[in-house]
């Protein structure tokens, strides 16, 4: 199973972004996707997984409203899935996680357990609140192949949040990754615009992407930390992984 997260940073910027963002999920050939900062209703998202055979839910859809516009996170599978929970906190910070099934052939359900994290660097606490969540989310529809977890967590390896979180799942990057696996980093020209923007750090490196499961890892690498036909996909580098559903 090839599990991938990946923030697309909506439509800005470059507008050859999106056909090449999918030019790269084609040759992934994920079955398992969350994509962040989709655009909708509007067809970014159509083009970002055009011919790669995904069935898809938005948050959009399931939060806010079909027609509210806006971008937002995506659970995209090669297999149909339904959304068994929504937990919405609409205080100061929002954060939202959504707790899919996906039916694996011959395997039974799966939980796919994507969130949508604040991002500021001050919303520590908002963050581990939402870990929190997304082990209570786990205990209530936990099935029996391992839960996976992933998305942008907009919290390095050492924040409370995601050392509250690899107490209950592995870390996919620290079990099978080489390097130190940074996913938002000045050495992106498209972050360093954006990390010049907001955190003024010019040497801002951060591993802030996660898959989390306690299934087995045989691989896990970045998805564009490099331009493709000259053009960085986007702020983020994404994490693909390819796990056992045993």
């Amino acid at each position: 199973m090839r599990v991938l997260t990946l923030n697309v940073q909506n439509d800005a910027g470059d507008p050859r972004r999106t056909g090449l963002i999918n030019r790269v999920l084609r040759a992934c050939a994920p079955d398992l996707v969350t994509l962040q900062e989709v655009c909708w209703p509007r067809d970014h998202l159509g083009e970002l997984i055009a011919g790669i055979g995904l069935e898809f839910t938005t948050q959009q859809a399931e939060i806010i409203g079909p027609n509210e516009f806006g971008h937002g996170t995506v659970i995209a599978t090669r297999w149909p899935h339904r959304i068994l929970e929504v937990v919405e906190h609409r205080g100061d910070p929002q954060w939202w996680t959504l707790a899919a099934a996906v039916e694996i052939p011959g395997g039974g359900e799966q939980l796919f357990v994507v969130p949508t994290t604040p991002w500021r660097l001050e919303h520590e606490p908002a963050r581990e609140k939402q870990a929190h969540d997304i082990t209570d989310l786990d205990a209530r529809h936990r099935t029996g192949l391992p839960t996976i977890v992933a998305g942008d967590f907009n919290a390095g390896p050492s924040s409370s949040t995601i050392r509250y979180l690899t107490q209950h799942y592995d870390d996919a990057w620290a079990v099978a990754g080489e390097g130190p696996g940074y996913t938002w980093t000045v050495d992106n020209p498209v972050a360093a615009e954006e990390i010049a923007r907001l955190l003024s750090d010019p040497d801002h490196r951060r591993r802030i992407d996660y898959i989390l499961t306690r299934a087995p890892v045989s691989s896990v690498h970045l998805v564009g930390d490099q331009p493709v036909d000259g053009v960085w996909l986007s702020d983020h580098f994404g994490v693909l992984a390819e796990l056992s559903a045993s």
